[in-house]
């Protein structure tokens, strides 16, 4: 056997050398044209006056309402959905129940439905001719064209974010763990605490990071539910489509450039959260079999 082909079956791949940099440039250059370069643009674009004008932009008192409702909606919705994600999962992953594919399909529900759908679903049934309207009007209540639908909406768009990411996770772990703590007495919050939650924390986090990043970025519900009343229901991806359409190229992209740090802080974490979670695989690996349990967690819920 040739030395290039024993090279190929140690790196797993019977390809040439030139179609592995082949495709490996067609995919870089890919994501300088179509990441790269639009991120670099909004950048150049919101200091293209320089920075006193980015920070003009940014001082704003519509821009700075747009900030905090945005950060608000996020507070709201993340918390709920982290609640619902582990209880979803740990249903769906740990039991086994009559309408359970029901359960999973309604999950993938928001992915499915175009924001813009979802938010005129709102419309329907909490607007002023809506179905519960007239009652929400005799009792001074307002959700659509305010806070409350902001946060509903952002909410529906979301909450698959979390569960998605724990399910896998959690039918590929099983339920050993789980049943050795109960046998070593533990009981059903200690379980949860020292062997579920450690196993799934990195991808619990992995699925925050994502619901948070929707949740800021979020765009088609939301402008149908808000009612783009200025510096009051306008969150941050609102007031930079207002702003641009008004030839406000340079606050618009200072709005925008703040968002696109979102991204690459999330990127950043995500990139943590995942080196973390291998080397903590790693050294679990690396364990002798009669450790690895207690690595995992049951010895400190048997002294908990």
């Amino acid at each position: 056997m040739s030395t290039n082909l024993i090279r190929r079956a140690e790196a797993g791949t019977t390809e040439s050398a030139w179609v592995r940099y082949t495709l490996i440039g067609i995919t870089l250059i890919f994501l300088f044209l179509f990441l790269v370069l639009p991120l670099a643009a909004v950048f150049t674009e919101a200091f293209r006056k320089g920075f006193d004008a980015y920070w003009t932009a940014l001082q704003e008192p519509d821009a700075w309402s747009a900030i905090r409702l945005t950060l608000i909606t996020a507070l709201i919705a993340v918390p709920l959905n982290l609640v619902f994600g582990i209880a979803a999962a740990w249903c769906i992953a740990k039991y086994e129940f009559r309408g359970k594919s029901v359960l999973t399909t309604l999950v993938d529900l928001p992915f499915s439905v175009s924001p813009v759908v979802a938010g005129l679903v709102y419309v329907l049934m909490f607007g002023a001719q809506g179905w519960f309207g007239p009652w929400l009007q005799e009792h001074d209540i307002k959700i659509i064209f305010a806070v409350p639908g902001i946060v509903l909406a952002t909410v529906f768009v979301t909450f698959p974010f979390i569960a998605r990411e724990l399910i896998p996770l959690m039918q590929a772990q099983g339920n050993e763990e789980e049943q050795a703590a109960i046998v070593l007495g533990a009981t059903g919050w200690q379980t949860f605490w020292y062997v579920t939650l450690p196993n799934i924390k990195w991808g619990l986090i992995y699925g925050v990071i994502l619901c948070n990043a929707r949740a800021m970025g979020e765009f088609g519900a939301v402008s149908v539910v808000s009612g783009h009343i200025r510096g009051q229901t306008n969150t941050m991806p609102l007031h930079v489509e207002i702003l641009y359409n008004e030839y406000q190229s340079v606050a618009a992209f200072a709005v925008a450039s703040l968002l696109a740090l979102l991204a690459l802080v999330t990127l950043v974490i995500k990139s943590v959260a995942e080196w973390r979670h291998e080397r903590e695989m790693k050294a679990i690996r690396d364990l002798p079999p009669e450790n690895v349990t207690t690595a995992l967690g049951v010895a400190s819920v048997k002294t908990a």
